[in-house]
């Protein structure tokens, strides 16, 4: 036994902790690694968003040829010199999920934005929402993005023309989330009015409201990899897992919570 607890003492950490990623001047709002066929190998691509409203790239890979980006005290330093963003904070950046070098923002200042991040250009602005834009996501393709917005909407929008083409009127409180499925076909959204529905693309049909009892405030919300399950967190402190069934009443098929995570405010 002895043996075997110096043997455990002596063991590495399971984790290491990486090199400070510095830079930005106020709090980071959202952070998204690049999927794989967008970064080239060895590179680990990274983009960071922050309430000083700026986009920023990093390479987060352990190969050697990255400490070049490291500086003497420690801190990473982006991959692009120039950052890029809005007029305002940045509440959630995401990646294409087309294996393009495609980046949206959704922002205080009403707006969700298209950037290439190659280049640190504005490709397409979104505009049409009526308050904060608060979350965004693409579909597969990637020809699509939804967003969600303080203004209680859920909006579609046509990657190429920037055009909206559909607006939901998805809640009674802001929309804290947003997320399409597998396919495509369906999209989540969340609200602090407690709710979570689940819509139909194509039509605009909401077909599904699911509600934790006593309606918490639902902070996010996505859809599992194979499009059977939504995860969402709530501001008592849980997570829950539903199943989407096409017919019936969603019933939550597992919850986590954790005495060590507290979460009442957003």
């Amino acid at each position: 036994m002895a043996s075997l607890k110096r043997d455990t003492e002596d063991a590495p950490p399971p984790f290491e902790c990486l090199p400070v990623y510095g830079q930005h001047k106020r709090a980071v709002s959202s952070v998204a690694l690049a999927p794989s066929m967008t970064s080239q190998p060895p590179s680990v691509l990274c983009a960071s968003a922050s309430a000083d409203g700026t986009v920023k790239l990093w390479d987060v890979s352990l190969e050697e040829n990255n400490q070049k980006h490291v500086t003497n005290s420690g801190v990473l330093t982006p991959v692009l010199e120039s950052t890029f963003g809005h007029s305002r904070g940045i509440n959630e950046v995401t990646w294409a999920k087309s294996g393009d070098p495609y980046l949206a923002t959704a922002s205080d200042d009403k707006t969700c934005k298209l950037w290439d991040a190659t280049m640190g250009e504005a490709l397409v602005e979104f505009k049409g929402h009526d308050n904060f834009v608060f979350c965004c996501d693409f579909n597969k393709p990637s020809n699509l993005i939804v967003t969600g917005s303080f203004d209680e909407t859920v909006k579609l929008w046509d990657v190429r023309s920037g055009e909206c083409v559909s607006t939901l009127p998805a809640h009674s409180d802001p929309v804290t989330a947003v997320s399409f499925n597998r396919d495509g076909t369906c999209v989540v959204s969340a609200s602090h009015d407690g709710l979570i529905r689940i819509w139909d693309v194509c039509t605009g049909e909401c077909l599904k409201t699911i509600a934790a009892k006593g309606n918490p405030p639902v902070s996010h919300a996505c859809y599992s990899p194979n499009g059977k399950y939504v995860l969402a967190g709530t501001l008592d402190s849980t997570l829950r897992l539903w199943p989407i069934q096409a017919q019936g009443k969603a019933k939550c098929a597992k919850t986590y919570t954790s005495k060590d995570h507290v979460n009442h405010k957003y």
